[in-house]
C-alpha cells in the first residue's frame, strides 16, 4: 500500500554511513535547505517519488546513538523524541555500514525501541562482499524485527527496492529489542503515566535526558527530577547498562547471522592508511593536498571570473547606451549590475572549493585529514576539520566559511566562522600591493630576499597568528555546557560518485547565489547611493564649481575626472569620511582614506578604485605605478609633508589585514549563524583589533 501524499520519513545513520549519499538519489534535485526551529543547525528535505505519490525524505544529522554530544546530534533526538515536533517521522529509514554492523546497529535497535516503524538498510553492500561477509539476510531480518534492504550507494543498486519498502506500510515491533525496565521499573512507570506515554524506552530516554529535551517546560523538568530522585534514578549507571546489554544482544545476532573469512593480508585501506595517516609523510601530503587546492582556486578561477566580470562590464556598457541618461541609467549600472557582479563572481571560486572538498569526502581522505589535524587545533579551541576552511581562507573568506559546514560541534564551527576573515585572502593582495610599493623600498636582504616579498609573506603570517590567538581567546570565552567530542569513523576508500560531487557544487553555488546574494546586492545599492547624492549648494553647483576650479584648456577626460572626485567628496559618503576624520586621524588618516574605508566594506580590493578616484587617476591596472606616484606627491595641507610616509602605510596594511572590510563575508555570515547577532559582534571585533593595532604600529613608525 503506497503512503498518501505529505508523509514525512527521516533518514538516520552513523558518520560517513553514506546516508547523505542516499539522500541525494532518493531526492535527486528536489531538495530545500533550512534550519530547524529554533536552532542553527541545517536541515536538508526533499521530495521522493514513489509509485503511489511522493514522500518527504527529511535528512538527520549523522549521529552515532540517541544519546547526543553535540547540538547537532541533539536535534536527532528531539525529532524523535517529540512527537509535536514539525519533523517527527512517520517511519524512519535507519542506514548502516553492511561492512561494520556490530557497531552501525547500537542506534538502529535504539529507534527501534522508540516504537517507530522503521526500515534498516545496510549500505556498502559492495564493500562487505570484498571483505568476504556472508550475511543471512532473511534471518538476521527475523532476530531483529525488521524490514531490510541492501544498497550501495556508489552505484546507485538499491535504490528501486528501498523505494518499494518505502511505499510500503511497516508494522511497529509490538516487542523491544532491549528491554530497559528492569533498569529502573518504578521511574519508568511513574513517567509513563505522567506523561501518558505507551513506550517504556521513551519513557526511560525522559528520565536519561530530561535536562536537554527542550520541548518540556521547567514544571515537567522538575516533576521527571523529583520522580528520578524519589527512586534512586542514576543516569550514567542505567545508560551504561543498556549500552553493554546492547552490544551483547548484538555481538549474539552477527555471530549468529555474518560470517567473515580468516584474517589474512592488510587491507588496501589498512595499506593507504600506513602512509597518509603517518606522523611525518602524513602532513606533508596533507599540505601538499591544501597547496594544491589552494593554487586551483587562483589558476582554475581566474578565467572564469575574468568572463564573469567581463560580461558585466559588457553588459553595463550595454545598459548605459540603451537607458536614457539619468538615475535609473546609474543605479541599474552602477548599484544593481555592480552588485550581481559582487556576487556572481564568486561562484567559479566556491565550486571549485567544494569540488575538492566533497572528492576528498566522497574518497574518504577528509576523515584521515580531520584526524591528524585534531590534536593540533583543539589546542588554540579550533576542531580538526577546521583545517580547509581556515586555508581556503586565503583565497577568499566566503566559500571558506560555508565549508565550516562539515565541524559537527557548533561551537568550534562558530568559533571557526568568527576567525577564518582573519586570513588575509586575494581581495586583500590590491591593497597590499599598492601600499607595499609605496611604502617598502626595492631592496634584497641577504642578496636574495626581496624585501617588498618578505612584508607581504609577514602580512599574512599576521593574519594567521590573529585567527589562532582570537580562537585561543574565543575557547575560554564562548562557555558553553556542550563539550568537544571527538569521534570520527575511518572508512574505507573509494571512488568519488560524480553525480553526487556535481550536486554539491550545484547546491553550495545556489545557496550562495540566492541567500548571500540578496543582502550583498541590497548593500551595494546602500553604498552606491551614499556615494552618488549628496546635500548642500557645493554639491548640486558641483559642474559649476569644478569648470570654474580647472585651467580654461581642460579636456573632457580631465573635467570628468575631477567631477568624479568632486562629488565623492562631497557626498554622503565624503561627508561621513569628513565626519569620522576626527576618529581615524590619530591612526594618521584624512577623510580621503576615510572615504576609501568606508567604500571598500564592499570588498577590500575597492580601496584602490576608490583612491584613484579621489585622485583623479583612473584605476587601470596599468596605471597602478602612476596611482603610487600620485600618492607619494599627496601632501599634509596643513603641514605640507607628505601623507603616505611608512607610517601611513604600515598603518593601513595592518588595518586591512585585520578589519572585516567585506560585506560579501558579513553576509555570508548571517546566513550561516542565521541571525546578525554574530556577524555584528565579529565585525565589531574584528574593527576593534584593525584600529588598536593600526595605532600601536603608526606609532611605532612615526
Amino acid at each position: 500500500m503506497a503512503d498518501k501524499k505529505g508523509t514525512r520519513v527521516a533518514l538516520i545513520g552513523n558518520p560517513n554511513s553514506g546516508k547523505t549519499t542516499l539522500f541525494n538519489l532518493l531526492t535527486g534535485l528536489k531538495q530545500k535547505t533550512g534550519n530547524f526551529p529554533g536552532v542553527t543547525v541545517d536541515k536538508k528535505s526533499g521530495s521522493c517519488k514513489l509509485p503511489g505519490g511522493s514522500v518527504e525524505i527529511v535528512d538527520l544529522p549523522g549521529t552515532y546513538s540517541i544519546y547526543p554530544k553535540t547540538l547537532d546530534e541533539q536535534i536527532v533526538q528531539e525529532v524523535l523524541l517529540d512527537h509535536t515536533h514539525p519533523q517527527h517521522p512517520d517511519k524512519v529509514i535507519v542506514v548502516a555500514d553492511a561492512s561494520n554492523l556490530k557497531r552501525n546497529l547500537l542506534l538502529f535497535t535504539q529507534i527501534r525501541d522508540l516504537g517507530l516503524p522503521v526500515i534498516l538498510v545496510l549500505n556498502m553492500i559492495d564493500i562487505a562482499d570484498k571483505r568476504q561477509l556472508k550475511i543471512d539476510l532473511r534471518t538476521l531480518g527475523i532476530d531483529l524485527g525488521v524490514k531490510i534492504v541492501t544498497t550501495n550507494s556508489h552505484s546507485g543498486e538499491g535504490i528501486d527496492s528501498l523505494k518499494k519498502a518505502i511505499s510500503q506500510s511497516q508494522v511497529k515491533s509490538k516487542r523491544a529489542f532491549y528491554e530497559v525496565e528492569p533498569l529502573a521499573s518504578e521511574a519508568i512507570g511513574e513517567i509513563s503515566e505522567r506523561f501518558g506515554l505507551q513506550n517504556n524506552y521513551t519513557a526511560f530516554q525522559y528520565a536519561q535526558q530530561s535536562d536537554h529535551l527542550k520541548f518540556l517546560d521547567e514544571e515537567e523538568k522538575e516533576t521527571i527530577r523529583r520522580t528520578k530522585a524519589k527512586h534512586g534514578f542514576d543516569h550514567n549507571h542505567t545508560q551504561s547498562e543498556e549500552t553493554i546489554g546492547r552490544y551483547k544482544l548484538i555481538s549474539e545476532i552477527i555471530d549468529r547471522n555474518v560470517s567473515s573469512p580468516a584474517v589474512g593480508p592488510a587491507s588496501l585501506t589498512s595499506k593507504i592508511d600506513r602512509i597518509v595517516t603517518h606522523k611525518v609523510l602524513g602532513y606533508v601530503i596533507f599540505f601538499g593536498l591544501l597547496m594544491l587546492i589552494f593554487q586551483s582556486i587562483f589558476a582554475w578561477a581566474e578565467w572564469p571570473m575574468d568572463l564573469i566580470e567581463n560580461s558585466f562590464a559588457s553588459a553595463t556598457s550595454w545598459f548605459k547606451e540603451v537607458l536614457p541618461e539619468g538615475v535609473l541609467n546609474d543605479l541599474v549600472t552602477d548599484g544593481i549590475i555592480s552588485g550581481l557582479a559582487g556576487v556572481l563572481v564568486f561562484i567559479p571560486q566556491i565550486a571549485i572549493l567544494f569540488a575538492f572538498i566533497s572528492l576528498l569526502e566522497e574518497s574518504g581522505y577528509m576523515s584521515r585529514a580531520v584526524f591528524l589535524m585534531d590534536k593540533l587545533m583543539r589546542a588554540v579551541g579550533l576542531n580538526g576539520k577546521s583545517v580547509v576552511p581556515l586555508i581556503s581562507g586565503l583565497a577568499c573568506a566566503i566559500p571558506a566559511i560555508m565549508a565550516t559546514r562539515s565541524i559537527d560541534s557548533w561551537k568550534d564551527r562558530l568559533i571557526t566562522i568568527f576567525v577564518t576573515p582573519f586570513m588575509s585572502c586575494s581581495a586583500r593582495l590590491p591593497v597590499y600591493t599598492i601600499l607595499i610599493g609605496l611604502v617598502v623600498p626595492q631592496e634584497y636582504v641577504f642578496g636574495i630576499f626581496n624585501l617588498q616579498g618578505l612584508v607581504l609573506m609577514g602580512l599574512y603570517l599576521l593574519g594567521f597568528l590573529a585567527a589562532i590567538l582570537s580562537a585561543f581567546a574565543m575557547k575560554f570565552i564562548l562557555k558553553t555546557k556542550q563539550r568537544g567530542y571527538f569521534v570520527m569513523e575511518l572508512p574505507s576508500y573509494k571512488l568519488p560518485q560524480w553525480k553526487n560531487v556535481l550536486l554539491t557544487i550545484y547546491e553550495k553555488s545556489k545557496t550562495f547565489t540566492l541567500e548571500a546574494g540578496k543582502v550583498i546586492i541590497a548593500i551595494s545599492i546602500i553604498l552606491w547611493v551614499l556615494a552618488s547624492y549628496g546635500t548642500g549648494e557645493k554639491f548640486s553647483n558641483a559642474e559649476d564649481n569644478v569648470k570654474a576650479s580647472l585651467a580654461k584648456d581642460y579636456t573632457q577626460e580631465e573635467y570628468d575626472l575631477a567631477l568624479s572626485s568632486y562629488k565623492l567628496e562631497h557626498s554622503f559618503a565624503g561627508a561621513f569620511g569628513k565626519t569620522i576624520e576626527p576618529v581615524i586621524r590619530p591612526l594618521g588618516y584624512d577623510w580621503k582614506i576615510g572615504i576609501a574605508l568606508i567604500t571598500s566594506f564592499a570588498a577590500r580590493e575597492v580601496f584602490v578604485g576608490t583612491m584613484s578616484t579621489i585622485y583623479s587617476i583612473g584605476a587601470d591596472d596599468d596605471e597602478e605605478a602612476t596611482i603610487r606616484e600620485r600618492l607619494r606627491q599627496e601632501k599634509n595641507p596643513e603641514t605640507g609633508e607628505p601623507v603616505y610616509t611608512q607610517a601611513v602605510g604600515f598603518s593601513l596594511m595592518v588595518f586591512y589585514a585585520f578589519a572585516m572590510q567585506c560585506m560579501s563575508t558579513l553576509a555570508i555570515v548571517y546566513r550561516e549563524t542565521k541571525g546578525w547577532r554574530w556577524p555584528m559582534i565579529q565585525m565589531a571585533y574584528m574593527t576593534a583589533v584593525a584600529y588598536l593595532s593600526a595605532l600601536v604600529t603608526f606609532q611605532i613608525f612615526s
